[in-house]
């Protein structure tokens, strides 16, 4: 089986290219893989059509391969892209005026068994690798001819998986994402969201390279949050909280909080109320989602009325945004990505 080049950086490239070829092969590579973004190594005309022939044979690109497509009436796709080993993850690009957001997944499924996440009834398959989360970029990038650092494009670690629970693999794919002389993209707009692995969240913030840092916190009680996300009885939301409270923001930056609403359990005024006392000493904001509905999940959406009264009071204390859905209509939304056919 061919070594695949997407996910290694310039040090790896060096190794794989083999001895004998000089440094700058490996840059010229490198530029090629991430900054062009070559498909194939025969269209390397940097290369002397011996040496890619000879590289070809024993090394692939390796970008995932688009299993199926669905594309939503507001404009969104969603994107089943299957991996080396046949299974699958789930990408989503959601197109609007000015800018691209691509929501990618860090894992196979995902093992933080959240009650009101589609993804969570998978449970895990496995991690994915560096260059199986920046592969998903890349397909994108490449389907939709998205030029980078030009177009406006945001990256959120949002998709199948928890993020933290595969940290040296979302690092390295996030360097890469970053690199000047590749991608390039600013570390301003990548975000990794995770369910709150308190140790995991302060190795994060040692990172020099790292993305933003994004909690779903989704009650306002502990007890609460115990029901709705287990995870929290090996992390509790105190620890969360002083974790948060401790985690070393740079200058430019703010801790984005994602609240999900559900109907009559987490959505009233006195839960918003809470909200505003738990993040009061913290520079935050806070996202709403009206929770996006699937087959399995025994919750149901709020009115946009009960909506915008959570938001007004919360907005009073701190920054608070309604997240619009997208691609409701393809499972294509947050925690309804769980490799669902529409159609």
């Amino acid at each position: 089986m061919a070594q695949t080049i997407v996910g290694l950086e310039l040090p790896d490239l060096q190794k794989a290219l083999g001895e004998g070829q000089p440094a700058f092969r490996a840059r010229q590579l490198y530029d090629a893989v991430y900054r062009q973004r070559v498909s194939d190594l025969v269209q390397i005309t940097t290369f002397p059509t011996t040496l890619r022939k000879e590289l070809a044979f024993r090394l692939a690109v390796g970008l995932p391969q688009p299993a199926a497509e669905y594309q939503s009436s507001d404009g969104t796709r969603r994107y089943l892209l299957e991996l080396e080993d046949r299974r699958t993850v789930e990408t989503v690009l959601m197109p609007e005026e000015g800018r691209d957001t691509i929501c990618i997944s860090s894992q196979v499924g995902c093992p933080v068994n959240c009650r009101f996440c589609l993804t969570a009834l998978m449970g895990l398959e496995r991690n994915l690798t560096s260059g199986e989360i920046v592969g998903q970029v890349l397909f994108v990038l490449q389907t939709h001819q998205i030029a980078t650092p030009a177009d406006r494009l945001n990256i959120v670690m949002m998709g199948m998986g928890e993020p933290l629970l595969n940290l040296p693999n979302v690092i390295k794919a996030t360097r890469l994402l970053t690199d000047p002389a590749g991608i390039a993209l600013s570390p301003k707009r990548i975000t990794l969201s995770t369910s709150g692995i308190v140790p995991k969240i302060e190795e994060l913030g040692r990172e020099p390279v790292r993305p933003k840092l994004a909690i779903s916190l989704n009650a306002s009680t502990e007890e609460q949050r115990r029901e709705l996300m287990p995870i929290t009885r090996k992390y509790s939301l105190k620890d969360l909280l002083a974790a948060c409270k401790t985690y070393p923001l740079r200058p430019w930056e703010k801790l984005t909080f994602e609240y999900v609403l559900l109907k009559g359990v987490n959505d009233s005024d006195a839960d918003a109320r809470r909200v505003v006392k738990l993040l009061a000493h913290l520079n935050a904001k806070v996202n709403l989602i009206a929770l996006n509905p699937g087959p399995g999940i025994a919750f149901e959406t709020p009115e946009p009325e009960r909506v915008q009264a959570f938001q007004a009071i919360v907005r009073r204390a701190m920054p608070c945004f309604v997240r619009k859905p997208r691609g409701r209509d393809i499972f294509a939304a947050c925690g309804q990505l769980k490799r669902q056919a529409v159609g």
